[in-house]
């Protein structure tokens, strides 16, 4: 458990205060920038221990990015917040992005981390109970499960939390 706010939902600066970031070149295609530069990223959260890296393109800046945005969905998956299983507050992300029972994000878009990290902290603190889960979230469970589908990492640790208490796995 990390304490709230969760790490996904944290702006770019602040998180980052929370992390060892290194940089790096590493060899491989790309020309002499990827060979000859310091453009490789590795983000170490020292909280979690969750890191992330990015290498694929020929700018540090550009790499830094995809880091981060990587280690936000990492975050997302595996560090929880404790929340209350029976009367949760939805953040104002969840308030401002959720239209009637419906949850619409696309999973490259900037909030998606930071709206999974809250679903499944609910979902870990319901037992793995996605219909009681959206319902306190105000979605129906359809939408709940989208949401987490759009993970492979965040689905198949709910499947794998819900095969240790005995609930049947989610179909994909």
């Amino acid at each position: 458990m990390v304490p709230a706010p969760h790490p996904a939902t944290l702006e770019d600066a602040e998180l980052l205060k929370g992390c060892s970031v290194e940089i790096g070149r590493v060899s491989g295609p790309g020309g002499q920038n990827r060979n000859r530069r310091d453009t490789a990223v590795w983000i170490v959260h020292r909280e979690t221990g969750i890191e992330s890296q990015a290498s694929e393109r020929r700018s540090q800046g550009e790499n830094r990015s995809m880091a981060l945005k990587r280690l936000r969905r990492r975050l997302a998956v595996n560090a929880r917040v404790a929340v209350n299983r029976d009367r949760p507050e939805v953040s104002a992300l969840w308030a401002a992005r959720r239209q009637g029972d419906k949850l619409s994000v696309n999973p490259e878009h900037r909030d998606y981390p930071a709206l999974l990290a809250e679903a499944l902290d609910l979902v870990v603190a319901r037992r793995f109970d996605l219909a009681g889960a959206a319902g306190k979230l105000g979605v129906t469970m359809s939408q709940l499960s989208r949401l987490i589908r759009h993970d492979k990492a965040a689905f198949a640790a709910i499947n794998t939390g819900r095969a240790d208490v005995g609930l049947p796995p989610l179909r994909s």
